[in-house]
């Protein structure tokens, strides 16, 4: 029997990604650069856009997982806590109503440079969320016909399958159904201490969750999640600094080789770039840390130089490593 949630994607249904979608679009733009791995693979079947800040959007088996889904432009302003705002610098890859079916989101925490607000209010309202309990009990508890209705929230450590219908057109005999395993991972916004405790009382700065995403197999849709057989193993560092917590990753996946990293950076500092207190993301050596601890076999990192509360620029992390 099954001991973690499971949810059906059906890629097929073609549902809009947005509430009042303008156009139709069946596909995701070509990328301004590209670039493959392995280099000399020609068996290539999932690809990962960066849109920008921590948004990007994985395609595998038909299906497109969208991360942190941020389309403000430059100039925009994001409330981020009590007296802190910010900037944004630069203006995402694509726009959020030029964007072909979005299947599902993994929402690393309810935060404006995360889940903006014009995200918030475009999106339909029955687009599968994967989440913190944080982000669940303010994205569900809006008013009739403003709440999403299909939000998932995940403890850490906690699992959650998303299987993957095939396309019904397919003439080919199914022998493995593909799915996507989502654990989430720790991750802390606030360093800890004092402030950590503070924070936890005034929710001035939201709890974040990390990803690990497993791309694999099941040899049926009633399978046991325990049945599942990765082939490409994801973590996505969400938000957090270097903290002691993050140990737990080579422990529990130190025999399980872990073949991609997304590494949120940026040196984020609060209440602002005039008044740099208080840094709550990994900046470079943060960073750094962090990929020697995980040693994947690629690191993206993302989450950079596109607000202004961002002290620690994207080419101080590539001296770094």
């Amino acid at each position: 029997m099954s001991s973690i949630q499971r949810v059906l994607l059906n890629p097929s249904l073609g549902e809009a990604l947005t509430r009042q979608p303008r156009q139709h679009t069946s596909c995701l733009p070509p990328a301004n650069e590209t670039k493959l791995h392995p280099s000399s693979s020609a068996d290539e079947n999932a690809s990962l856009m960066f849109v920008g800040n921590a948004t990007t959007i994985l395609e595998w088996e038909g299906v497109r997982l969208m991360t942190d889904p941020n389309f403000l432009h430059a100039g925009d302003h994001v409330h981020l806590g009590p007296g802190v705002t910010s900037v944004r610098l630069k203006n995402p890859a694509i726009d959020l109503h030029d964007l072909p079916r979005i299947d599902a989101v993994l929402l690393s925490h309810y935060h404006e440079d995360h889940f903006d607000r014009d995200v918030e209010a475009s999106l339909r309202r029955s687009l599968p969320i994967i989440s913190t309990p944080h982000a669940k009990a303010h994205l569900s508890s809006k008013q009739e016909g403003e709440a999403f209705t299909a939000v998932y929230d995940l403890n850490i450590y906690q699992s959650l399958m998303l299987d993957i219908k095939p396309n019904p057109s397919s003439s080919s005999q199914m022998r493995e159904f593909a799915a996507i395993k989502v654990t989430a991972m720790p991750g802390k916004h606030v360093p800890p201490g004092i402030l950590s405790t503070v924070n936890d009382f005034i929710e001035a700065v939201p709890p974040v969750n990390g990803w690990m995403l497993e791309l694999g197999y099941l040899t049926s849709h009633l399978a046991p999640d325990d049945a599942f057989k990765c082939g490409y193993r994801i973590y996505i560092s969400g938000d957090t600094l270097m903290i002691d917590e993050l140990k737990c990753i080579p422990e529990r996946y130190g025999d399980k080789n872990i073949d991609l990293m997304l590494i949120h950076l940026g040196g984020t500092t609060i209440p602002g770039p005039n008044m740099p207190l208080l840094m709550v993301t990994m900046d470079a050596f943060q960073g750094l840390q962090l990929l020697q601890l995980v040693n994947p076999d690629i690191t993206i990192p993302i989450h950079y130089d596109d607000y202004d509360v961002f002290r620690s620029p994207l080419r101080d992390f590539k001296q770094a490593s």
